[in-house]
């Protein structure tokens, strides 16, 4: 069913008030903390992307239109315009699958707001506290446009990071720029209308153009609306807006309710595995029955995974064939824990997806839905050859809210990421200059840390 009528600009509007109107003293002590989480994650997951084959051809083909080079890209040496370095660290910032995931929707907020924020404190200064607050914020407008969109605005087949995650960008941008209400309802009205992505492009390197395109044209939307450049009032909610045409179920209170009290960066986790988040119950659980297995890997006769119907959606692919398609794939998963007991970046290769064992133990793997496992969740039997069985039920998979990656793994994670994409980088110095972001007073200074000399 469509929306049902609701007042012109109530949602656009409400959101735009709250984020154009909030107050660094309105923003929780443990909302605070985990927005520095967050961005301490995405600048780990962008070091680890920066040098990716993906990354390295999309500055290929966006070299010739740089503009003036006043903003950097995370791990490299080349610098560019703003709109251009937004594009690039979201892309490489999402391209290993290396990054946060709010749970309730299965976005990966940070990717998308984080960059725009960056850019701005290069070009145009911003303290730390101002960039934690715009970021805050702009976690919370994407995840709550995606809570009343899911879980049709996936089945129809849309990215929710990048279609989502654009309203985010640009609500975060507008916050750091100053924009009043008016011109952050504009904002959000230039988002509506350039939001895209795929979910058929998951697995390839197109769906970091969707990423991509989500921070640039979020942070290119503030821009406009900062200049007077007008938008519909009601873009997300009107008849023919964002809403109706995202999902066939729409349901606003969940975009407005409780905003400023109930904020949802709470329900971000943040990734132990480079590959969909909703696999690492899968993969957990792979990893406890291969403690117990009485017999080789080899004697398994096949692997059952149950969990939410999300999981067979997204990662049913049992023809993966590259490290890229991998990342998405049940099948994968669940070979490469079970043989190697790991799955960490050197699992999610074209190498890893080529080998022999791999590919035949993943054959035998297949997938069951049951709705009534939390997408957190999973139930993993592996069926022997001699007749018998061994069953593993992961109720919080690791990263998860309900089992979180404490600072000391997440302080571990930015270092194996950076050792993978960019080793010259200080990284307790880096740790250590993010996680006092709140007192920094050039934002711009985290940027300078992830350049080569």
């Amino acid at each position: 069913m469509p929306p049902g009528p609701i007042s012109p600009g109530a949602i656009t509007r409400q959101l735009a008030d709250f984020a154009a109107g909030s107050q660094w003293r309105d923003i929780p002590a443990a909302v605070r903390r985990e927005g520095v989480r967050g961005l301490l994650n995405y600048v780990g997951c962008a070091l680890g992307g920066c040098g990716d084959e993906a990354i390295r051809l999309a500055i290929r083909v966006l070299a010739p239109t740089f503009g003036a080079p006043q903003a950097g890209i995370v791990g490299r040496l080349e610098r560019c315009d703003p709109l251009n370095a937004a594009f690039l660290n979201a892309a490489s910032a999402n391209v290993l699958e290396y990054d946060d995931t709010h749970l309730p929707t299965v976005m990966h907020p940070a990717a998308p707001v984080a960059p725009g924020l960056f850019t701005l404190a290069e070009t145009r200064g911003a303290s730390g506290q101002a960039l934690l607050h715009a970021f805050i914020l702009g976690v919370e407008v994407s995840c709550r446009i995606g809570n009343g969109l899911m879980p049709h605005h996936y089945r129809r087949g849309a990215h929710i990071t990048a279609t989502c995650g654009i309203f985010g960008a640009a609500a975060a941008a507008g916050k750091l720029i100053g924009l009043d209400a008016v011109r952050m309802n504009w904002a959000l009205g230039h988002a509506a209308t350039q939001s895209a992505g795929l979910v058929e492009s998951l697995g390839s390197m197109s769906k970091s153009i969707g990423v991509g395109n989500a921070a640039r044209n979020g942070l290119s939307g503030a821009f406009f609306a900062e200049a007077g450049f007008t938008a519909a009032e009601s873009a997300i909610e009107g008849k023919y807006g964002f809403a109706a045409v995202a999902s066939d179920t729409v349901d606003f209170a969940k975009m407005t309710a409780g905003l400023g009290d109930k904020w949802e960066i709470l329900a971000n986790a943040y990734k132990p595995y480079p590959c969909g988040v909703v696999l690492f119950p899968v993969i957990d659980a792979c990893l406890e029955l291969r403690k117990r297995i009485p017999v080789p890997v080899g004697g398994i006769r096949e692997v059952v995974v149950r969990g939410h119907p999300l999981l067979r959606e997204r990662t049913d692919r049992p023809d993966a064939n590259d490290g890229r398609s991998a990342k998405v794939s049940l099948q994968h998963s669940v070979a490469i824990a079970l043989l190697q007991g790991a799955a960490g970046i050197a699992q999610f290769t074209d190498a890893a997806v080529a080998d022999p064992a791999v590919q035949a133990l993943r054959a035998k793997v297949t997938a069951e839905d049951d709705a009534a496992i939390p997408v957190e969740a999973a139930v993993v039997e592996l069926r022997l050859a001699d007749g018998s069985r061994l069953s593993e039920h992961v109720k919080d998979g690791r990263g998860t809210p309900g089992r979180p990656m404490s600072n000391i793994e997440l302080d571990a994670k930015v270092a194996e990421c950076a050792g993978f994409g960019a080793p010259f980088v200080d990284v307790p110095a880096l740790i250590a200059a993010i996680r006092d972001l709140e007192a920094l007073g050039d934002a711009a200074h985290i940027m300078r840390m992830t350049a080569p000399a």
